[in-house]
């Protein structure tokens, strides 16, 4: 007797594969790319990561003492802005399900001086292993497309959160206008593979992120899935028209 488990499928892009295949297909997207994941993030979206990135801090609310979890927080970016806003006295935990990319934002992080008040912890976002109530604001910034179950990443999410604190998942999302999404598809199926395949050697791994990016939640149905985790007070911001947005929810 098949069980069920075993013929429920899921998207990895736009191919179709089973369940439990897609965590390590992603770790193998990941592992392949770790290395040049900083340059080609510039390269891809010409800098402007870094003013999504951003906004995200200024609207994150974090203060000096408070503990944050940076899930998905491969090369740390996040992270490691989060070790100034919360000081001596708070905590920030970096957090990835990719052993190649924690190893590279530890790394990074340590070699720019971050020691003290900050944690590095593999873990898969759908059961995170941390007490509950234990943070003031969980972070995900463009990892919660790449997690299979992501209704339950986000409710894995909840416990963890302090009453009264913050989730904010950054991801790329559905643009506003037709003609910039005309522009954004070939730009996102044409020139990311290639420049993937020039600067990490792997057009593979840059197409499935393309693809990955479409295949995610558009604004108001990963909102949907934000308030049927638990959480109150969901709303966005989108970002550049809506090639990114970045959903805000609380725990009360």
């Amino acid at each position: 007797m098949t069980d069920h488990f075993d013929e429920k499928t899921t998207d990895f892009g736009f191919e179709e594969v089973k369940w439990q295949e897609k965590q390590q297909k992603v770790a193998q997207v990941f592992h392949s790319v770790a290395s040049k994941y900083d340059i080609m993030n510039d390269l891809m979206s010409f800098g402007i990561h870094r003013f999504w990135k951003k906004f995200t801090l200024a609207k994150s609310g974090v203060k000096p003492g408070n503990r944050v979890l940076d899930l998905a927080g491969g090369t740390g970016d996040l992270a490691y802005q989060f070790t100034h806003m919360v000081k001596d006295h708070g905590l920030v935990v970096l957090s990835d399900i990719n052993a190649s990319m924690l190893k590279i934002g530890k790394e990074k992080l340590t070699n720019r001086g971050c020691i003290g008040n900050i944690q590095y912890v593999q873990a898969n976002a759908e059961a995170l292993p941390f007490a509950d109530n234990m943070f003031d604001c969980i972070t995900i910034s463009f990892g919660l497309r790449n997690v299979t179950d992501k209704c339950k990443a986000l409710q894995s999410m909840y416990p963890a959160l302090k009453p009264g604190g913050k989730l904010m998942v950054l991801e790329f999302s559905k643009p506003m206008l037709p003609l910039l999404s005309q522009i954004y598809d070939q730009y996102s199926f044409k020139i990311l593979p290639f420049m993937g395949k020039i600067v990490a050697n792997d057009a593979d791994s840059y197409r499935y992120l393309a693809e990955s990016i479409r295949k995610h939640p558009d604004q108001e149905s990963l909102k949907q899935m934000m308030i049927d985790a638990g959480f109150d007070h969901v709303y966005y911001h989108n970002l550049t028209g809506g090639v990114v947005a970045l959903h805000i929810g609380y725990k009360y």
